[in-house]
């Protein structure tokens, strides 16, 4: 099989091809594993850890298919977590193959395959594309509700109203309002339709003194400069119309000063809720979120803090899940930090609560999370559905496509570009560490309101841009479009990112529009990109190659950020045998694998390609 090992033809994912399961505890399990025709292979044994002992169940050899060699076996799944690995027995050695690749030593559990019993994934998630809207920068659809200059203070300074073709300027970015609201997202649904979103991510729409809301004065009540309740009604109205879904923003790590509770638990450390917050010395002396004293945190020692916040059948975060409003999930903020200071760490716990409060009150509710660093820890099944993936995946792209730092002063900061290697390296590390059923459902974004815009980072270089986009609707996850990304609108670092959505279409790139559109419906349609599997193909020089599959479609992603020369893809070992043909759906041009290659010499030299086979796949 051409010049790759026959170690890099095995393969198991779990997706439907590889892995049957109900999700029943107490049903039997079908798994498979795929490998190169010829591997000198013997014997194949799946390893589980039943009550925590180690047990090997044989799998039988199912013969060869195509360039293929499969093997299958079932078990009884009786956990509610059920880790599992596989030991291969070749002529030259015996290795273990786990969701982090081949080894030769005994490994740890920590990669191992997960399948998860009794765990409910949202149904409309994998189907879903999102788009992000920073709500005061999208579209002014009532300006009779709009902030008018100095109308109130904001600590001390007074706040200021921009006219929609003005920069944001970084000496008033959280004082400076432009008019934006959910009216006006309500009135261009039609141009998120066309785009082909369905779900749509508003960062906070409490009530808040700040342009971002961040600083939460009251969550019980939208706010009236972005509409208030009434806005929020017809803003859901709209959406059911377009059967569209709407994740909010939440904040429950801190609050703002100005809240109620706050503002109580100062004036009186008696006060009723003085307990939901930490007061080194009462009362200007207290924990905030990293030392903003306009964010000072809350305690969630405080049982009753869990109750108002999501435990209670009143709770907050119940209550709008709730008719009339009926939103379909949660973006928590700085998930990382929640219930976490010094000596407390509560973090899963306050995360296994969230999440029994929020499912019980509705089963097919998002649970996001975000989360700058490694999420994995609260992506095991018991917490979040998701976090915004940007060590996982956006990370990754940013620094081998623009060779960009998201904090270029940290330690760990390197301006070079890094390796095509690299890339694959990280994004496997983080897919690996946890559950299939998790990974297909990851927020996968190119940058959001917090970071600097996608063409900004890979300095106007569109073809790049279209590299990323490329990678954003095929990798597996749920996409998630940053609102003005694309059509090209540029942006710096806060507030630099959230500059008005122009709606004068000589600004836009109606050339990036209509590819990232025609994404868009790849993704909505495809089911190698919804459900299928990943195997990764090629990661060397400036080519990443990889497989989505599935058993009703088989699709073959390439892209190059620059040229390396590379002409013919090695497809053998991702089961692709000669004569096989396939289709490039951006150009409709067409190839026949041979000599176990892929012919990509029209790839540009930066660029993508989407193959898809036309031959039915021979898969047992």
């Amino acid at each position: 099989m051409s010049t790759v090992h026959w170690e890099a033809s095995i393969h198991h994912d779990g997706s439907p091809t590889y892995l049957r399961f109900s999700g029943r505890p107490g049903d039997t399990a079908v798994f498979r594993l795929r490998m190169a025709a010829d591997a000198p292979v013997s014997g194949v044994f799946l390893r589980t850890c039943p009550d925590g002992e180690q047990h090997f169940t044989p799998l039988r050899d199912l013969g060869v298919r195509g360039v293929c060699r499969w093997w299958e076996g079932e078990l009884t799944i009786r956990m509610i977590r059920t880790n599992y690995r596989f030991l291969i027995r070749a002529d030259d050695c015996s290795c273990w193959y786990s969701a982090g690749g081949i080894t030769r030593h005994y490994p740890t559990d920590a990669n191992d395959f997960v399948v998860l019993a009794n765990y409910h994934a949202p149904t409309w998630v994998r189907d879903a594309v999102f788009y992000q809207i920073f709500p005061d920068r999208f579209a002014d659809g009532d300006p009779t509700n709009n902030v008018r200059d100095g109308a109130y203070l904001y600590h001390g300074k007074p706040v200021v109203a921009r006219r929609w073709d003005e920069r944001p300027n970084r000496a008033t970015g959280s004082i400076e309002f432009y008019g934006g609201d959910l009216q006006g997202i309500a009135q261009r649904i039609d141009y998120l339709t066309d785009l082909g979103v369905s779900a749509l991510y508003l960062n906070p729409i409490f009530r808040a003194p700040s342009n971002h809301k961040y600083d939460v004065e009251d969550y019980t009540s939208i706010d009236p400069h972005l509409g208030g309740e009434a806005g929020l009604l017809l803003l859901r109205k709209v959406l059911d119309e377009q059967a569209m879904k709407l994740v909010l923003d939440i904040v429950p790590n801190h609050c703002g000063v100005t809240h109620p509770w706050f503002v109580a638990a100062q004036a009186n450390p008696r006060a009723p809720t003085a307990e939901f917050f930490m007061f080194r010395r009462h009362p200007d002396d207290y924990e905030s979120w990293l030392g903003v004293k306009t964010l000072p945190k809350l305690n969630y020692r405080s049982v009753r803090l869990r109750d108002v916040m999501y435990a209670g059948q009143d709770a907050i975060m119940r209550y709008w899940l709730r008719p009339p409003y009926r939103i379909d999930g949660w973006r928590i903020d700085v998930a990382n930090m929640l219930g976490r200071l010094g000596t407390d760490n509560l973090g899963h716990k306050i995360g296994r609560g969230i999440r029994r409060a929020v499912k019980a009150e509705q089963p097919e509710a998002y649970l996001l999370g975000e989360h700058f660093f490694d999420g994995t820890p609260h992506l095991q099944g018991e917490e979040l559905d998701a976090t915004m993936n940007y060590q996982g995946f956006t990370f990754p792209i940013w620094r081998w496509l623009g060779g960009f730092e998201f904090n270029p002063q940290r330690p760990e900061a390197d301006p070079r570009p890094i390796a095509t290697e690299t890339v694959v390296a990280q994004w496997t590390a983080f897919r690996a560490a946890i559950p299939w059923q998790i990974a297909g459902q990851q927020f996968n974004l190119l940058g959001s309101h917090d970071t600097p815009r996608l063409r900004t980072i890979v300095g106007d270089d569109m073809a790049r841009v279209r590299v990323a986009m490329a990678l954003l609707f095929c990798y597996p996850g749920v996409p998630c479009i940053y609102y003005g990304d694309e059509i090209g609108l540029t942006g710096g670092g806060d507030p630099d990112c959230r500059r008005p959505m122009p709606w004068d279409e000589r600004e836009w790139d109606h050339d990036l529009r209509a590819f990232v559109q025609r994404l868009v419906r790849l993704r909505r349609q495809s089911p190698a990109l919804r459900w299928g599997g990943f195997q990764q193909l090629y990661a060397q020089g400036e080519t990443i190659a990889f497989q989505r599959e599935a058993p009703e479609e088989r699709l073959v992603i390439v892209v190059r950020r620059s040229d390396d020369g590379q002409r013919l893809l090695p497809v053998r070992h991702g089961g692709l045998a000669d004569g096989v043909h396939l289709r490039e759906l951006f150009s409709g041009g067409e190839t026949v694998v041979h000599n176990g290659m892929l012919d990509i010499g029209n790839l540009p030299a930066t660029g993508a390609q989407i193959w898809q086979t036309t031959d039915k796949d021979e898969v047992f």
